[in-house]
């Protein structure tokens, strides 16, 4: 089997050493061997969330596990030059789905899932729990699929008050269609930003007022109002387009 783009990308929650031979949790050994149809010998690529990636041959081939010999480092994945925050929204089924996987993507730094007042739907604290898993094996497929080396945070907040605990010093920015200030129009945002966007229906007063107290600057994207799914991936792709990490003359 040739190398490169052919190789199978594996996230694996290991320190990750060159020489070291790990053991694969059954659920990707089972992906490797049984969709991805690798045999012993054939070689992939390990990253653990923190910013490396491994070459990996596979050694052994068992019924309940698959063993790995770590090879070089490939390359050092530098942080992006622009650290964006993203609260979102909970909203149902796919669509949350489809906004983290884009979310994560398009390279943001770390996500917030805000329970607010029109969610369409409620869980009890065991639904929830299983629910923040599934969202994060969304997380570790879309860094997989991507190149990502460095996985995004995942936090859950049980109303926008509380999500407003995790938010950091830098620029906030809340996208509001009933905004008067375009996105585009901002200023360079510096090294990191919070990017709020709220779920089907947007946020209700109580939260509107919320937001604006904790200095979020309402803005629009334009003149079409966007799905909650949609509203996530073209705000991130226009912010790293101006100054993030696709903007002409990036490096990454």
């Amino acid at each position: 089997m040739s190398a490169g783009a052919l190789e199978p990308r594996i996230f694996i929650s290991h320190p990750l050493e060159t020489g070291t031979i790990l053991t694969l949790a059954p659920g990707p050994a089972r992906h490797l061997v049984q969709v991805l149809r690798r045999r012993v010998g054939d070689p992939l690529q390990l990253f653990n969330g923190e910013g490396s990636e491994y070459r990996a041959e596979i050694t052994m081939i068992g019924r309940e596990a698959v063993t790995l010999a770590v090879g070089p480092c490939l390359r050092q994945e530098p942080p992006s030059p622009l650290a964006i925050h993203l609260l979102l929204g909970v909203s149902r089924g796919e669509r949350m789905e489809v906004a983290i996987q884009k979310a994560v993507e398009l390279g943001v730094d770390r996500l917030t899932a805000v329970w607010t007042q029109r969610v369409q739907f409620r869980l009890d604290r065991s639904r929830e729990a299983k629910r923040l898993d599934h969202w994060w094996g969304i997380i570790t497929s879309a860094c997989e699929q991507s190149g990502r080396c460095r996985l995004p945070p995942l936090e859950a907040a049980a109303n926008l008050q509380g999500a407003l605990a995790f938010c950091d010093a830098a620029p906030r920015w809340w996208l509001d269609p009933e905004a008067e200030q375009p996105l585009t129009a901002q200023p360079p945002p510096g090294s990191g930003l919070t990017l709020l966007i709220g779920p089907e229906g947007g946020f209700d007063p109580r939260e509107r007022d919320l937001a604006l107290s904790a200095g979020f600057v309402p803005l629009h994207l334009g003149p079409r109002v966007l799905r909650t799914e949609t509203a996530p991936l073209a705000a991130l792709a226009a912010i790293q387009t101006l100054w993030g990490d696709l903007a002409a003359g990036s490096s990454d």
